[in-house]
């Protein structure tokens, strides 16, 4: 199973699209978005041929995000648990460190998706993948946006900028 994952996309369409357009080419069969989509308006183009979920970010302000995303796909709420062909997923934000470390450090999960801090991250802890996509360029974290695919069966994650 291919899983797509993208995050703080804060409302820029284009973006969105390219994202879409990316998961398109590489296949994915389910796309996590781990929130900072701003408005309701920008999780519209998700709905997809893919499976959809998503949690709210710090910037997720309008409560109608859930309506939207829950007429297509799932929405999780401040954080999910998922379990994707047979691989245990935290999704969180990332507004909290800590948070974030104790998911990685808890050994619950094969991987932590987030976001939060626009940078890119992949690291492995005890057993546990932490994986952060990015998000569009900011002044600490000035990489341009990057979607992860990660590769259930194998384990593989690639980054696409886009």
């Amino acid at each position: 199973m291919h899983v797509g994952i993208v995050s703080d996309t804060h409302d820029d369409t284009d973006l969105v699209a390219a994202a879409i357009e990316q998961f398109d080419a590489v296949g994915v069969d389910a796309v996590v978005h781990c929130g900072d989509f701003v408005a309701p308006f920008s999780a519209a183009p998700f709905e997809h041929e893919f499976d959809f979920y998503a949690v709210r970010g710090n910037n997720d302000g309008e409560w109608a995000l859930a309506a939207q995303i829950d007429e297509f796909g799932t929405y999780l709420g401040e954080m999910g648990e998922l379990t994707l062909d047979g691989v245990e997923v935290a999704v969180y934000h990332g507004t909290s460190p800590a948070i974030v470390d104790a998911l990685v450090e808890c050994g619950n999960y094969d991987y932590v998706l987030h976001g939060h801090t626009h940078q890119r991250v992949l690291e492995e802890h005890g057993g546990t993948v932490r994986i952060n996509p990015g998000g569009i360029p900011i002044e600490t974290a000035p990489e341009p946006l990057h979607v992860a695919v990660l590769d259930t069966e194998s384990g593989e994650i690639e980054f696409h900028r886009l």
